[in-house]
């Protein structure tokens, strides 16, 4: 796979990526509804290095789904590693093992599965949805976005009011949606005729079925 995009001027491609500190340089949004957004630009420190990784070591699949009943093309590339699998690269061990630190493992929160999404042109996209966590979406719950590349918007839209905030997220930042977001909130890549680099996200879920 052969993809173009404009690297971070602050990163060494040929340096190991890092993770830079957590703590208090993580910044606390407020959506209202008891939903809310952290944010840690730059999470990844030469990130552009693991997104090379990423790029080319991950067992990437092109999706197909029922939608309006009939049968189309996801337009994304996914991978998915479940509870106990090996991640594909030891930064996103790393990464996982400290946002459980960071947010102290709170019972039914700790991010056990991580699912990877290569967005590769701006025709690339995902549709306004909220996650689900195993079976269920009808709680609160984290999810954690990793992401690694060229920038690429997150949109996040209320289901009540229908405010829009958006978050252009790339070169290692780290977005964790929280509380209510997935229940009063919904979030979106959009497509774009733009110039646009290649991304991949990385979100770490917890595991919840139906019944617990």
């Amino acid at each position: 796979m052969t993809l173009t995009y404009q690297s971070s001027l602050f990163d060494d491609l040929d340096a190991d990526p890092t993770l830079a500190a957590l703590g208090r340089s993580v910044q606390r949004i407020d959506l209202g509804e008891g939903a809310w957004l952290d944010l840690r630009p730059g999470w990844v420190e030469n990130s552009d290095a693991l997104f090379e990784r990423l790029a080319g070591d991950v067992p990437w699949q092109a999706d197909r789904r029922e939608m309006y009943d009939r049968i189309v093309d996801v337009p994304r590339l996914v991978s998915w590693f479940g509870p106990g699998s090996r991640l594909p690269d030891s930064v996103l061990h790393e990464a996982q093992n400290a946002l459980n630190d960071h947010y102290g493992r709170p019972p039914g929160q700790v991010f056990e599965t991580a699912g990877l999404c290569f967005y590769r042109t701006g025709d690339d996209s995902i549709a306004w949805h909220g996650d689900k966590v195993g079976d269920a979406i009808d709680r609160d719950t984290m999810v954690a976005i990793v992401s690694v590349g060229a920038a690429r918007t997150l949109a996040v839209r209320s289901r009540s009011t229908g405010e829009v905030r958006r978050f252009p997220l790339g070169h290692g930042d780290l977005l964790v949606m929280g509380g209510s977001t997935q229940r009063t909130h919904e979030h979106a890549i959009a497509k774009t005729k733009n110039a646009v680099g290649p991304r991949i996200s990385v979100q770490f879920r917890p595991v919840w079925s139906k019944s617990a």
